[in-house]
C-alpha cells in the first residue's frame, strides 16, 4: 500500500509506516510513507502529507544530538542513485539515505508523563515495566523524573511488549542497554525543554538503535514525530484527563468509540478524522520547524 512512485531498488521491509530499500551493501534508503497505525494495526487509510512531515521533523531531531550519539543519516544525491531526476524530485521530500546497520531487537521508551498504557499499568500496579513510581499521581501528571521504559519491537500486525531492564539488559548485553538507556534519556530532557518552549509538551517518546559491523551504536529510524511520541499543547493541557495531541493519539480515541477488537483489517476512518488528523501533524511541524 504506498502512497509515493516506487524507487526501482529491492525492498527489504515494509514497515507499518517507513519502506526500506537496498541502495547498496552500506547504504539503504527509507521512504516515508503516509500510512498510519494505530494499536499496532496498518489503517486503510493514508493521512495525505504524513510522510514529508516525518521526514521533515526527524530530519531536524538527528542533527541536534550529534553530541550524544551519532545517527544513521548519510549524505547524497538521490538523483545520482536513481538515474532519475523526476522520481528523485518526488521521493527526496520523504526519504531519507541512512546506514545499512543491524537494528537492536528493543525500543527505548522513555516517559515524562502518565498516559496511554503507562497510566494503565500505573493504575493496576503503581509502576511502569517495573519502575515503582510514587503514589497518588494523576493521570497526564507528570512523573517526578523521567523514566526509561523498553519494549520488544513488533512485527507488523504484532503488538509491542513492555519489558523491565533487566530484560532489555539480559537481550542486547548489560553495557549496551546502559548507555542506551542514559542516551535516550538525555535526548528526552534536551528535546521536551525544546519543545514546551515552542508550546509542545511531549509526554513521551521511543527511540530506536542499530549497530555497525564494528559494534558502533546509531540513533535510527525516526526520531521525536507525531507517530513516535505523544505530543500534546501545552496551553490545553490539563491534569487529570487525556489532553487533545497534536499525533495519532486523535486517531486512537476515534478508534476507541468503535465496535473493533484492535486486529487487522483495521477499519476506514471518516473524511474529517483524517483531515484533522492532517492538521495535528501539519501544527505539530509548525511550531517545532519554524
Amino acid at each position: 500500500m504506498n502512497h509515493y512512485p516506487t524507487p526501482p531498488l529491492e525492498l527489504l521491509h515494509q514497515g507499518k509506516v517507513r519502506d526500506i530499500y537496498a541502495i547498496d551493501d552500506e547504504r539503504l534508503l527509507i521512504v516515508a510513507s503516509d500510512r498510519l497505525s494505530a494499536f499496532d494495526v496498518v489503517l486503510p487509510d493514508p493521512i495525505p502529507g504524513k510522510g514529508e512531515i516525518l521526514t521533515r521533523i526527524s530530519s531536524f531531531w538527528f542533527e541536534q544530538f550529534d553530541d550524544l550519539v551519532a545517527n544513521h543519516l548519510l549524505p547524497g544525491d538521490l538523483s545520482e542513485i536513481l538515474g532519475d531526476k523526476a522520481l528523485a524530485d518526488q521521493l527526496t521530500p520523504r526519504s531519507m539515505l541512512v546506514r545499512r546497520l543491524k537494528p537492536l531487537p528493543v525500543e527505548a521508551i522513555v516517559r515524562g508523563y502518565l498516559a496511554g498504557s503507562g497510566w494503565k499499568d500505573y493504575q493496576s500496579s503503581g509502576a511502569i515495566c517495573g519502575v515503582d513510581l510514587p503514589a497518588g499521581l494523576e493521570q497526564a501528571g507528570s512523573l517526578p523524573e523521567p523514566i526509561f521504559t523498553p519494549s520488544t519491537k513488533a512485527t507488523v500486525g504484532d503488538h509491542d511488549i513492555n519489558i523491565d531492564f533487566a530484560r532489555m539488559q539480559h537481550l542486547i548485553g548489560a553495557e549496551l542497554a546502559l548507555r542506551i538507556r542514559d542516551i535516550s534519556l538525555a535526548i528526552y530532557r534536551r528535546a521536551a525543554a525544546f519543545a514546551r518552549d515552542r508550546g509542545i509538551i511531549i509526554a513521551d517518546t521511543k527511540f530506536e538503535f542499530g549497530i555497525d559491523a564494528g559494534g558502533e551504536l546509531y540513533l535510527i529510524d525516526e526520531l521525536l514525530t507525531p507517530d513516535s511520541s505523544r505530543f500534546w499543547p501545552v496551553d490545553q493541557w490539563q491534569l487529570g484527563i487525556s489532553p487533545p495531541s497534536f499525533d495519532k493519539q486523535f486517531v486512537r480515541d476515534y478508534l476507541e468509540t468503535l465496535d473493533w477488537d484492535k486486529t487487522a483489517p483495521g477499519p476506514e476512518l471518516p473524511r474529517s478524522i483524517i483531515d484533522q488528523t492532517r492538521e495535528r501533524y501539519q501544527e505539530a511541524a509548525k511550531r517545532l520547524l519554524n
